[in-house]
């Protein structure tokens, strides 16, 4: 008897609680709740005043309409949630799930109008935004929502990062300088700052975002990986193979580093070295044609014409488009006859596209960095003397 008076004491409590919310906050939605819980009341009153037993059923739905209902709300209310934002971003929330986005939209502008500083409705719109790709109309909800609450540096990250993907770096530079500040040992904001200084070609601060993001994670092979990148622009190779080196211990898989690391071993005309690296890289597709050029390459300068030929052909299998690539480099001449020219509408494999435009700059580079210092080395006499020494062959056979 006690446990049904106490019970229906703190249910009325709960009652009154939400009844003077409900009028404080001019809000008709709590009526829902009110409902489910005079019910509840009523049915335990009932069984308290015919001092019955009610049915497990029965007591169940009294406690969940009168006690935990009611006890949600204020719990969901005191981490700033109003009752109308949880029933229009559970709505939102469902329509979202079952990809009806424009539905979704449709609830939260509803409750941007009823409540226009909801934090949890700007940010989900803001999300739908962005997975449309409407970049611009996401961004600016993004900021409405840092407006709410200003010190949410995730959300003034994504800022910065949509900054960024618009054509705003300067803008996005200017957020995540101030969030490392805050917050030095910020991975992504590191990796993303150093990603714009790169693309402005600002090396050197570049260099001294990865570094000090390296003393909070040691460990992480993509740091590595963009100093190679950035040490390579500025043609310091020997620190460039370091951290490229390093990059590829910490992720065996990470032909991009190793597509590198051959580069510069033949800029350094380390042959063997250059060889082991491009041979590793056949096993990344979007690397697999270059792979091959350069091992074909390899091949001529230690004299395998036989061997270059191989990959060669393979090489305009993979993509037919390098064929031209192969006619422009003096080295081919020799093989170029005995390299099979590319079928008439011959299309390049499908394949799927991981190379970031760093990455295909940095390859370019190094691809560029050579052929100049080529000009340099032995080389380009050697491949002279073997084209002298062919055509002398040739026209000894002519005259026999």
């Amino acid at each position: 008897m006690i446990e049904r008076i106490l019970f229906n004491v703190v249910a009325l409590g709960l009652f009154l609680f939400l009844f003077f919310r409900m009028i404080q906050k001019n809000d008709t939605n709590y009526l829902y709740i009110l409902v489910l819980q005079a019910l509840g009341i009523a049915i335990g009153f009932i069984g308290l005043m015919l001092r019955v037993n009610l049915p497990i059923v029965l007591l169940i739905i009294t406690y969940i309409f009168s006690i935990i209902i009611p006890i949600i709300v204020v719990l969901i209310e005191g981490k700033g949630i109003t009752l109308t934002e949880v029933i229009f971003l559970s709505i939102a929330q469902f329509y979202k799930n079952i990809g009806m986005e424009e539905k979704a939209k449709k609830a939260l502008m509803e409750l941007i109008q009823k409540r226009p500083t909801t934090y949890y409705g700007h940010k989900m719109l803001a999300e739908i935004y962005e997975k449309e790709n409407e970049l611009q109309i996401a961004t600016e909800e993004y900021i409405r929502v840092a407006n709410i609450r200003p010190n949410d540096d995730n959300i003034q990250y994504k800022i910065a990062d949509l900054f960024h993907q618009t054509g705003k770096p300067e803008g996005a530079v200017k957020i995540l300088q101030e969030l490392l500040r805050k917050k030095p040992e910020w991975e992504e904001a590191s990796c993303l700052l150093g990603d714009i200084f790169q693309e402005q070609e600002r090396w050197k601060e570049a260099e001294s975002i990865y570094l000090d993001a390296l003393q909070y994670h040691p460990e992480n092979y993509n740091l590595y990986y963009n100093l190679g990148m950035v040490y390579t622009r500025l043609n310091d190779f020997q620190s460039a193979k370091e951290y490229y080196e390093k990059a590829a211990a910490l992720n065996s898989l990470l032909y991009r580093a190793k597509f590198n690391l051959g580069q510069i071993a033949l800029l350094y005309n380390e042959l063997e070295e250059a060889e082991q690296y491009f041979e590793e890289c056949l096993q990344e597709e979007e690397l697999e044609e270059d792979a091959y050029f350069y091992l074909a390459y390899i091949a001529m300068l230690k004299g395998e014409e036989e061997k270059a030929i191989q990959y060669l052909n393979v090489a305009v299998e993979e993509n037919p488009e390098i064929y031209d690539r192969i006619k422009k480099e003096l080295i081919f001449k020799l093989v170029l006859n005995k390299v099979e020219k590319p079928k008439k509408n011959q299309q390049p494999k499908k394949r799927e596209r991981k190379l970031s435009k760093k990455e295909k700059q940095t390859i370019s580079h190094l691809k560029h960095t050579y052929e100049l210092v080529g000009n340099l080395n032995h080389n380009d006499i050697k491949v002279m003397k073997m084209l002298q020494t062919k055509r002398k062959e040739e026209k000894q056979i002519e005259r026999e």
